[in-house]
């Protein structure tokens, strides 16, 4: 194809390097950016972008897909700036296929009004399922179910495909559940996450018109993080460009951490063999991090095998060493961070530049008590967190009612919430006659006059189903007037008011749920009340962060600091079992994904970056001795400062009596019998003395073996005699 050379093309080009420029102009056929962190590949994806819109195409032949809303939004930001945004497509791989599902509803076969479950949700549409199948939960619990069903529609196999599979007795079982939970999400007019996606992904395989007509509308296709990129997700994407063979696949197999969620790491270290004729373009100059911070990380990924050769390098500062700092325990690690921010901020460093990373939630209580015992102001970046409280559900099940009153689980939650006087045996009744009926609930309360079979609750139930007519009139409104409407109306507001005295969190966040619907419309003035509900439905936990005006630190995941940039970062943890991770009952360790999630965060930061581990870390309410995790080892130590904390009074020992070792340590020794409230009767092997801690190795009835820190551990010597 011929481009048009003008002013816009070159206007596009200013301030780039010669790969970035190359990457931006290139036009027809596969194209392949491999991407280092902090090498400006947000500048390059949106100006590429823009340069297609501009000079090559329309800008509605231009798809653009990231893979969080947060992206997604800086990305359509970027591209509207430089004047090439209107009529491109640019969004999530959920959204956009949301967007298609709600188009193309008939064509693909779904309800128009189809809601999207979340997590929580679709976990009790798992456990009818198990009960439907006349299992138990016990012995089939729903998020096992729920990992297995997600993988399976991650690798597009329907319910009937994976119970065509070679499974054992456990899995077919699973084979039976997933036939049931899709049963009972048909009938609900509901779909998954997973559905989005699978649900494209199948139309696409099977439909050539469908196919053509979408290759002809997207002619140029753009992929950012590839590498996080799911069977699904490489489905939808090579099945559009098929024919023009336009593909953009920009990423880094250094930073591909989603395995655990069905990221194959290979769709991009394959995407030169699935496209012969692939050029490849390396942005390997980092522009965000110090050359010390850089040459560190850079040492610690080198020791992967699944990557793609690159040299990272930066023409910034030599900066400070990256600071490696062992502290004695979980909480002195935590008050070394707070101390250390405390200083950094008198400093001069904004809140908002500072970042804690940690592998898994658990480990930001301590960290919270810390700040706040500090006084420093913090933010927990668990963006769904907010929409998973009580009250935020009570008024989005009436919403998702409103708009799709097959949606059995949101209607039983509502049914009696505000509390109306419908018990729990009116409402079995009520399932029961429709299930007898074959019909929905509400379609049975809402379609049947005589409500006798409830007994004295018929009354009520009748009540409920004006309120649900009444509601429904609202479904055309935009999302803040319905949005009011229903909290008026169901009683939530008034019953959020009464509870003022006891805890006024419930009412800010209703305030805070219409602030949310109110600043949707406002930037997007023709969407309905469905858009806004799809829109929330697909947050994540990186769009719960706040704007840097709000002034605090952030505490994240390693996970959830994907795409984010800090001048200072603390990552603590640095133990074998915590980074890399271990469940305590598995043996399988992937330790490159470890490795890269920990290259990841360490170049998050800008100027200063420091590597905290624990000696003695309390894990499910023991403290137990930690082993220093294995990447510390593998960075070049000339870039390295080694901090050792003094071996202070223990973190939390503060009040105890006799520096909180038990009155009779004196007798104590190897051989001596122990209790201990949750592992019991047990014996010590081992026990060493210290100036500032005492540890006893202990092995119990039970045969588990564990290592105390005295000072913390609730033991007790047994005599002989009082062993029964």
């Amino acid at each position: 194809m011929t481009t048009r050379t003008d002013d816009v093309g070159g206007t596009l080009l200013e301030g780039l390097t010669n790969p970035q420029r190359e990457a931006v102009r290139h036009v027809d056929g596969p194209l392949l950016i491999l991407a280092g962190p902090g090498s400006g590949k947000t500048r390059v994806v949106t100006r590429r972008a823009a340069y297609l819109a501009s000079v090559v195409t329309k800008p509605w032949h231009v798809l653009a897909i990231t893979f969080t809303n947060k992206a997604a939004r800086e990305m359509e930001e970027r591209i509207a700036a430089l004047g090439s945004s209107e009529g491109m497509t640019v969004g999530t791989f959920h959204a956009f296929c949301a967007r298609l599902l709600r188009i193309h509803h008939e064509r693909i076969g779904v309800p128009r009004n189809f809601t999207i479950v979340d997590r929580d949700d679709r976990r009790k549409v798992i456990k009818a399922a198990v009960a439907t199948c006349g299992l138990s939960t016990d012995n089939y619990p729903a998020p096992v179910g729920d990992h297995i069903i997600s993988n399976a529609k991650s690798e597009l196999h329907t319910a009937s495909q994976f119970a065509g599979l070679d499974l054992d007795w456990q899995q077919k079982a699973y084979a039976r559940i997933y036939a049931a939970y899709e049963q009972l999400m048909l009938d609900m007019d509901a779909l998954d996450f997973d559905d989005l996606l699978m649900k494209v992904a199948l139309v696409l395989q099977r439909d050539a018109d469908f196919r053509a007509d979408l290759q002809d509308r997207y002619r140029y296709i753009l992929i950012d993080e590839y590498q996080d990129t799911n069977t699904a997700q490489y489905a939808i994407a090579n099945l559009l460009a098929e024919g023009h063979n336009n593909l953009c696949a920009t990423g880094d197999p250094d930073q591909s951490i989603y395995g655990w969620r069905g990221a194959n790491i290979e769709n991009i270290l394959a995407f030169e063999r699935d496209h012969p004729d692939t050029v490849v373009v390396r942005l390997e100059q980092n522009f965000r991090s110090t050359k010390r911070i850089l040459s560190a990380a850079d040492q610690l990924i080198a020791a992967n095998i699944q990557r793609k050769e690159k040299s990272l390098w930066s023409d910034l500062d030599e900066g400070a060493a990256v600071r490696v700092v062992e502290c004695e325990d979980g909480g002195g690690e935590a008050e070394w961070v707070s101390r250390d921010i405390a200083r950094q901020i008198r400093d001069g460093v904004p809140p908002s530049d500072v970042a804690v990373f940690y592998r898994v939630n658990a480990m930001s209580r301590s960290l919270e008590e810390a700040l706040l015992r500090d006084g420093i102001a913090y933010q927990v970046a668990r963006g769904v967190e907010f929409y998973n409280r009580k009250e935020i559900k009570d008024v989005w099940a009436y919403l998702r009612v409103l708009v799709n009153p097959s949606d059995d689980v949101s209607l039983l939650r509502i049914i009696n919430t505000p509390t109306r006087g419908i018990g729990a045996t009116t409402v079995k009744r009520l399932v029961a006659k429709a299930e007898e009926a074959g019909v929905r609930p509400a379609q049975l309360i809402l379609e049947t006059d005589d409500l006798g079979f409830l007994g004295r609750s018929g009354a009520k139930v009748k009540e409920f189903a004006e309120l649900l007519r009444a509601l429904r009139l609202l479904v055309e409104k935009p999302a803040p007037n319905a949005l009011a409407e229903v909290m008026s109306l169901s009683g939530l507001r008034a019953m959020y008011n009464q509870e003022l005295l006891l805890d006024d969190a419930p009412r800010a966040n209703l305030d805070e749920l219409h602030a949310a619907a109110s600043q949707f419309q406002l930037e997007y003035p023709d969407a309905t009340l469905v858009d806004w509900l799809e829109h929330a439905a697909l947050v994540s936990d990186i769009d719960g962060i706040h704007d840097e005006e709000r002034g605090t630190v952030t505490l994240m995941t390693l996970h959830a600091a994907k795409g984010l940039e800090f001048s200072v970062v603390y990552i603590v943890g640095l133990e074998e079992g915590m980074l890399p991770f271990r469940r305590r009952d598995e043996e399988y360790v992937d330790w490159e994904e470890e490795r890269r999630l920990l290259f990841v965060g360490m170049t998050r930061a800008k100027h200063r970056l420091t590597l905290l581990r624990a000696k003695y870390r309390m894990l499910r309410g023991m403290t137990e001795r930690t082993v220093r995790s294995p990447f510390l080892g593998e960075l070049p130590s000339e870039e390295l400062e080694w901090v050792l904390t003094e071996a202070a009074q223990p973190w939390g020992a503060r009040a105890k009596k006799n520096n909180g070792l038990p009155p009779d340590i004196a007798e104590w020794q190897p051989g001596t019998l122990v209790r201990h409230p949750q592992l019991g009767l047990g014996q010590i092997l081992t026990l060493s003395r210290g100036v500032r801690r005492s540890h006893a190795s202990v092995h119990f009835k039970n045969g588990k073996r564990e290592t105390f820190v005295l000072e913390f551990a609730d033991l007790e010597r047994v005599d002989f005699d009082d062993v029964g």
